[in-house]
């Protein structure tokens, strides 16, 4: 199976200092053996085909990877164990866990791996590593679906009714050969330039060229250059969670109007401004640009692997303000992007036809062997430059804010309730800090990941967050009892 545009660029993206693997934390009730959760998976195994499957990169990149059958699968290097001296503090399992993740994933071998991190006190830490190559967000939740179970004392699945046996691995030749078969089809099938005279909605006015120029203008508007974007990513990274009702969020929501997702994006923006007013950074009339990762998935496509995701890229006040006014700018920013359909024009650009040749990313193939172009830097970060003066504008993306919604009822692993889920954002470039909002069996979670040269206080702004959070629930509860 060929790797889509999308799930390859997850691959020529990635450096030593930004690997782009998705990962998550799920704390587990109670100090589990290993060898229960081992076996919890191996049950499971062949309900994920893709499991088994690593990467066949094609000679000089005539095309992007294949996913083909692994040869030396051998489940052992993919789920393992990480013991820790007993009694070791939650917290610091956690950062033990977010140092493992560090790291490039092994291409060599299919791009997931489980790390059962024990040592706890009555917990067992379950860090979940697969690339975004293989998944996004919305596919991750489905994979809980099939790895997880709904009851403790659930039977595992039906055993498969045949053993696997890996397909022969093709070889270079083959590889190339297909690869021009499908450039040469590709190429008499289709017109790059279709896409551009309608839309798929078929919309004479709003053709994908003018849409997509507009989102695509409105991504050089200046924005604040902020602390944690002021230099580029080394490989160090820290991260905890707030956790919340989903019930609180709601209540927000319903005084103050808008989304969950608007009540989130209302929190971290304004987080991020008191954050920077702390610091004494010169933020009046300047804005945050902020991406949103947006699911695009189809219900034909629910439950398939791969990704499905566009995004938008609200432009929010970096200053602090009333928050009953930056909720309404961040309702009305949001409801702008969406009549505008700014995510549906940069999927369709992305469908369109207009991509960068496979063959240009050549050179990436290099990343995560010995010959990393990228291994150096990430092993000598550049210092981070001292602020002297105002800070110039920047035209990137200030921070992710993404939200992933989950199951809302428990989950068990190997007999054992999941307490808690939470992902770690990835970073790079000199995007230095990220928030992935999950819900989980009623639960908002908030989770902040940073790079710790560039945001070495993240305590500090968690506890921003944490005030505004605490501040609009205050106001939405004596507003229910007004």
């Amino acid at each position: 199976m060929r790797l889509t545009l999308a799930d390859s660029g997850f691959l020529y993206g990635e450096t030593a200092s930004g690997p782009l693997q998705t990962a998550g934390i799920s704390v587990i009730d109670g100090e589990v053996p290993f060898e229960r959760l081992y076996e919890h998976v191996a049950a499971r195994l062949h309900l994920v085909p893709r499991f088994r499957k690593r990467l066949a990169w094609v000679p000089l990149n005539l095309a992007h990877p294949k996913w083909v059958d692994d040869p030396e699968f051998a489940l052992e290097n993919h789920v393992v164990h990480h013991p820790l001296p007993e009694g070791t503090k939650f917290q610091d399992a956690v950062d033990v866990a977010v140092e493992l993740n560090e790291g490039l994933m092994d291409r060599s071998r299919p791009l997931w791996k489980y790390i059962v991190i024990t040592g706890v006190p009555d917990r067992t830490l379950l860090l979940q590593q697969i690339h975004h190559a293989m998944i996004d967000g919305a596919s991750a939740i489905h994979l809980s679906t099939v790895l997880l179970d709904y009851q403790a004392d659930a039977e595992p699945p039906p055993p498969p009714t045949t053993e696997w046996h890996p397909e022969p691995a093709p070889s270079a030749s083959e590889l190339v050969t297909e690869a021009i078969k499908e450039n040469m089809e590709s190429f008499a099938r289709s017109n790059p330039l279709s896409g551009f005279s309608q839309n798929s909605e078929g919309e004479n006015d709003g053709s994908l060229l003018s849409r997509a120029t507009r989102t695509l203008t409105g991504l050089i508007r200046p924005a604040i250059t902020a602390p944690w974007n002021a230099g580029s990513l080394g490989p160090k990274r820290k991260m905890c969670w707030s956790t919340y009702q989903f019930g609180d969020f709601r209540q927000i929501r319903s005084v103050f109007g808008g989304t969950i997702n608007d009540v989130a994006l209302t929190i971290v923006s304004e987080g991020a401004a008191r954050y920077l007013a702390q610091h004494e950074e010169a933020s009046a009339n300047r804005s945050f640009r902020v991406m949103c990762p947006v699911n695009v998935r189809t219900e034909n496509e629910s439950g398939a692997l791969g990704n499905q995701v566009s995004a938008i890229f609200p432009m929010l006040p970096a200053w602090p303000m009333d928050l009953a006014e930056r909720h309404k700018r961040v309702c009305e920013e949001t409801a702008r992007i969406k009549e505008a359909k700014e995510a549906q024009a940069l999927t369709q650009l992305q469908e369109s036809g207009l991509s960068m040749p496979a063959m240009i990313m050549a050179p990436l193939q290099l990343v995560g062997t010995r010959f990393d172009p990228t291994a150096w830097s990430a092993r000598h970060p550049a210092p981070v430059l001292p602020k002297l003066g105002p800070r110039p504008p920047f035209f990137g993306i200030n921070f992710v804010c993404t939200n992933v919604p989950g199951v809302q009822v428990p989950q068990y692993i190997a007999g054992h309730e999941v307490l808690e889920q939470t992902g770690i954002m990835m970073l790079g470039g000199n995007l230095g800090y990220g928030i992935a909002v999950t819900s989980y069996n009623q639960q908002m979670i908030l989770n902040y990941t940073c790079e710790t040269r560039l945001l070495p206080d993240l305590e500090k702004m968690v506890e921003a967050n944490e005030s505004v959070f605490a501040e609009l629930l205050n106001a939405a509860q004596s507003s229910a009892a007004a």
